[in-house]
């Protein structure tokens, strides 16, 4: 992976979440995806 690819990456995709998500919405859905690893 280069860093272009990094940088480029949508983590709100990533995580499941809309980009107005609140802080409490994105902790939760990270620790969630956190535990499938």
């Amino acid at each position: 992976m280069s860093t272009k690819d990094f940088i480029e990456k949508d983590y709100y995709k990533v995580l499941g979440v809309p980009k107005d998500a609140t802080e409490a919405e994105i902790k939760k859905a990270y620790r969630k995806l956190a535990r499938e690893f």
